[in-house]
């Protein structure tokens, strides 16, 4: 058995499990690398990541580069002196740090690679309306997400899951891979399979305003599946016209209801105390969303204090 020396690197919640984890298996943890403070919130207080705060808890030494090719840096994590470094939910890295250790660095990745390469695969697997994903570890190279894949596990995508809940599963799954990645790297075990070559592939681009907003003239399951695919962060969005107001609008939770009409799509109905939407083949019926400056709220709240004209639509 190889004794491991490791630097695990990550900065949100999903990448403390992981690290849990690691420390759970009783592994050696020589440091974490983490992204620096961040000012947030009114006040703009310094606020630490979830992984520091959690190394710190533990007692681990914790470096916080704000550049990775940095010469003090460097020879910081050389004094460590890793023989393996384990990468969860962290930015990309320079070659001079990942290919440091003995044993190479290695990613925890949330897809089933090659496919969904990229900054939010969580989000397009169920964007895309996957039925199935999961997570990927494999060795760090040149490029984004194509390293020799070391290990891999599956999981199914319920139709009814949003982004947190899937978010969740395979941040318990992940953890578990890792740690038994690094149970083949101790055993000198290891056999990586470069990842094939596919012509379907498909990414998963980072998240911005173009691919988060609702396109209204898309089919119903599209834009059902881009509202969980989204929900709770960042949120899909839609311009809400409302007499003479124009309200950006987010939307995190809706159910489909599949029925023949002649509306517009888009089209706003208040019946109920429900609030529905005009799309193809039918409507989405809102349950939670938020408007400008406000708390996010289920429609029965909304539609107590708030009133839709006759023409109200989204667009």
């Amino acid at each position: 058995m190889r004794s491991l020396r490791i630097v695990f690197m990550g900065t949100p919640d999903f990448a403390v499990a992981s690290l849990e984890s690691i420390l759970k298996a009783d592994y050696n943890v020589v440091g974490v690398i983490t992204a620096p403070d961040k000012p947030a919130g009114r006040g703009r207080k310094l606020q630490e990541s979830p992984v520091k705060k959690f190394a710190v808890s533990k007692n681990l030494k914790v470096l916080q580069p704000t550049n990775l090719k940095n010469t003090a840096f460097i020879e910081e994590l050389e004094a460590l002196a890793p023989n393996v470094q384990v990468v969860v939910a962290f930015r990309m890295l320079p070659k001079v740090v990942w290919n440091l250790p003995e044993f190479g660095t290695f990613n925890l990745h949330a897809s089933l690679l090659p496919q969904y390469r990229g900054a939010a695969p969580i989000n397009w697997a169920i964007i895309n309306n996957e039925t199935k994903t999961g997570v990927t570890t494999f060795f760090l190279d040149e490029k984004i997400d194509t390293g020799a894949m070391i290990l891999q596990k599956e999981i199914d995508i319920p139709v009814k899951d949003t982004v947190g809940e899937l978010h969740d599963k395979l941040m318990e799954l992940g953890s578990g891979l890792v740690v038994e990645t690094l149970e083949l790297i101790s055993k000198g075990n290891i056999t990586p399979t470069p990842q094939p070559n596919n012509d379907l592939l498909k990414e998963a681009p980072k998240l911005n305003k173009e691919n988060t907003k609702i396109n209204w003239n898309d089919s119903l399951d599209q834009i059902y599946n881009l509202i969980r695919g989204l929900n709770p962060y960042p949120a899909a969005w839609s311009i809400l016209f409302n007499g003479e107001k124009e309200e950006k609008v987010k939307i995190f939770h809706c159910t489909k209801e599949i029925t023949d009409h002649s509306l517009e799509n888009g089209k706003i109905l208040i019946e109920d105390k429900t609030l529905k939407v005009a799309g193809q083949g039918g409507y989405l019926i809102i349950k939670e969303l938020q408007l400008p400056g406000k708390r996010k709220m289920d429609v029965k709240s909304l539609l107590n204090g708030y009133n839709f004209s006759e023409g109200a639509k989204f667009r």
